[in-house]
Parts: structure tokens; sequence; C-alpha cells
């Protein structure tokens, strides 16, 4: 490739000393083929990292700039006189960057999802969201997308599928089924007639982390981080980009419980604090029972003290029946 580019640069370099020797021009025309060869060099490294839909959003908004100039220059053409040529290099280059901004900004609905909804007179989404590869293992963003709860487009970078092509090519037979359910999920999203699963192609190169080049997409879209991992979150809400965290909807639906609501629960293990058992609701919440420790590997009748909220999840704390009511009991004679 390098040397591809160093022949392209010879050629104009070449051309511009024979077409400069034409018109007498010697050295100023090398160095004119020079810089054009070197111009047009670094046009194709620009071009290569640019999503597709963009650049023809981009095209197609400098000519429709440029058209625009010329048909206001017709009608004032009369009044500008000799300065015609500036006026409309002026209004040109004027309207031409505008419609060149806009076309970019709006580069993403230049796929065959966005013409159809243009086509149908729906509006252009407006919230995109990336996905992460541990939300696409998780699994259960399928779920909710399926409820309806949730649709819209969601961006798939080719970053996230290589790390799930590699996570699913895994010798650990552990990784390969994640990676491979990932795959599943991701199929079954595709399926889905509520939803846009569209994968591109943008890269950060010189970014080496996945992590950080999904929050870097993120900044550059104005799209919203669609994860389950609480580091990349952080990282990603002190960046400034906006994250929807299913472990976080997880939590936020779960039952509510108010303190002396009873439960009947199954004592699995021993809790960290002395005499203490641990047993877990459906949803996977943790209940921790005072003075349960005896009660491991039976089903018991609780009473709610207090619920608490971490980032890990919610926690209930109770007590057994018999000892609520006991000191129920002692708080009365008292």
């Amino acid at each position: 490739m390098l040397l591809l580019r160093a022949l392209i640069v010879l050629v104009f370099l070449v051309s511009g000393y024979f077409i400069g020797q034409g018109m007498d021009l010697g050295v100023p025309g090398v160095l004119a083929g020079l810089a054009l060869g070197v111009l047009v060099v670094l046009s194709e490294r620009l071009i290569r990292n640019v999503n597709v839909s963009t650049l023809l959003g981009g095209l197609a908004g400098l000519s429709a700039g440029m058209a625009t100039a010329w048909l206001l220059m017709i009608p004032i053409r009369e009044f500008t006189g000799e300065w015609t040529g500036v006026a409309f290099f002026m209004l040109g280059s004027f309207l031409g960057y505008g419609g060149l901004l806009v076309g970019i900004s709006k580069g993403a609905s230049f796929t065959p999802q966005g013409v159809v909804r243009s086509l149908a007179g729906k509006e252009e989404e407006e919230y995109l969201k990336l996905v992460d590869t541990s939300v696409i293992i998780d699994g259960r963003i399928a779920d909710v997308c399926e409820t309806g709860f949730i649709d819209g487009v969601f961006v798939i970078p080719q970053f996230i599928l290589q790390e799930l092509q590699h996570i699913a090519d895994s010798p650990d037979s552990l990784k390969r089924a994640r990676g491979r359910r990932g795959l599943d999920i991701l199929n079954r999203m595709q399926k889905m007639p509520q939803i846009d699963v569209r994968i591109i192609e943008d890269d950060f190169p010189k970014i080496r982390e996945v992590d950080a080049k999904l929050v870097a997409l993120g900044k550059k879209m104005g799209a919203k981080v669609l994860t389950n991992d609480f580091n990349l979150n952080k990282v990603a809400e002190f960046q400034g980009v906006e994250v929807l965290n299913v472990n976080e909807l997880a939590n936020a639906i779960k039952p509510v419980v108010l303190p002396g609501e009873p439960l009947k629960v199954f004592i699995i293990k021993e809790g960290k604090e002395h005499n203490q058992g641990v047993a877990y609701l459906e949803d996977g919440t943790m209940v921790v029972v005072d003075d349960g420790k005896k009660m491991i590997g039976k089903n018991i009748n609780v009473t709610v003290t207090s619920v608490l909220q971490t980032t890990a999840g919610r926690m209930i704390f109770t007590k057994t029946r018999e000892q609520a009511e006991r000191e129920a009991e002692r708080a009365l004679k008292d």
C-alpha cells in the first residue's frame, strides 16, 4: 500500500513536470504536481475511514447548496454586474459548506431502512443505541425488545462483532459458549420487525480497548451506550456519553417490598455476619435473614425489616417471624 501511494505521488509529479514544460512553468509545475499527488493520497486515507452513507450525505448536501446558490444568482445577476463572479463564489461557498455540514450530519439516513422510513413519512430515529458485547451475551435485551418496551435503531460496530467472534472461537469451552450465545442473540434481534439492527464500519485504529472505542463512537454519533458493564457505565458517564444499563433496568422493575411485609423464603447458605442466613427471591434479589443460620435448607416465614439499594442490586434484610413476634410482644410490655 505504501509503494502504491508513492507511485501515485510520482505519477502526479512527473505529470506536473511535463505539463509545466509545455506551459513554460518548469519548477512551479513540478511543485503543483507534487502537492496535488500528496493531496490525493491524504484524501484517500481520510475517505477510507468515512462511512459510505456519511460520504453520500455530504456530497448530496454540497450539491444542493451549490444548486441553491446558482438559482439565487439568477434574479440578482443584473444588480451585481462585474462582481457577479465574486458574488457567486461567496454565496456558493457559504451555501455549499452549509449543505456539506447538514449532509454529513444526516448521512446516517442514507441507508435502505432510512430511505424506506423517509418515503413512508416517518421521522428519522433520533436516539441511536450502541450495543456493548456484554449486553449481547447477557441476552436479556432481546427479551425486553420482544415485549415492545424498547425499539428503534441498535448500532453494532464492526469491532464489537469481531470481539464477539473472537470469544466464540476461544479454546475455553465456557467462553466459546458465551460467544455463540451472543451471536444467536444478534440473529434473534435482527429478525424482530420492531427494531433496526444496523452494523457500521466506523473504527478508531489508534484506540486499542473496545470499551474506549465504544465511548468514542458514542460521542461521535451522539448515541447512547447500551451495556451492563459497571466500569464502562462509569467511564461513559464521566465522558458525557449517556448510558442505558440493563442491570439498572432489572433493578427498577423488581417487586417493591416494605418493612413489616411477610415473605416466605428458602435459606440456602450462611451469611457474613453471626447467625445470619441467606436466601434469594425468584428475581435473584438477596434476602438476609437475621438468626437464620440454623434454618439452612428449610422454607421459613420472615418479616422484612429494611431494604438496601446498592449499585450491585437490591438487598432485603429480614427477621424470622418468631423473632419479629417476640420483639413485638417485648415492645408492648415495655
